[in-house]
């Protein structure tokens, strides 16, 4: 399976709320998602270098946050604009 590393990278660094609130209740803590994430990256993407609990995190977590089109997406009020960017003052 090829990974977008793009949106993983997004994943990691702006979207982590939703990290947050797929974890809660769960027992697994967010920087855990995170770091299988992280390790996801520096491995550009190789999934076959996953550990069994690490590929089970990466199934239970990341996998279905990036498959999510961008419809679905949760839009953040915080950017500025519809386009994502800041605007400038």
């Amino acid at each position: 399976m090829a990974l977008d590393l793009r949106l993983l990278r997004t994943l990691l660094s702006k979207r982590t709320d939703e990290i947050e609130k797929s974890v809660a209740g769960t027992g697994y803590l967010t920087r855990t998602v995170i770091g299988v994430g992280t390790f996801l990256l520096d491995n550009e993407g190789d999934v076959d270098l996953l550990t069994a609990k690490q590929r089970v995190i990466f199934e239970k977590f990341l996998e279905p946050l990036l498959d999510l089109p961008p419809a679905d997406r949760p839009a953040k009020s915080d950017h500025g604009g519809p386009s994502g960017r800041l605007r400038q003052q």
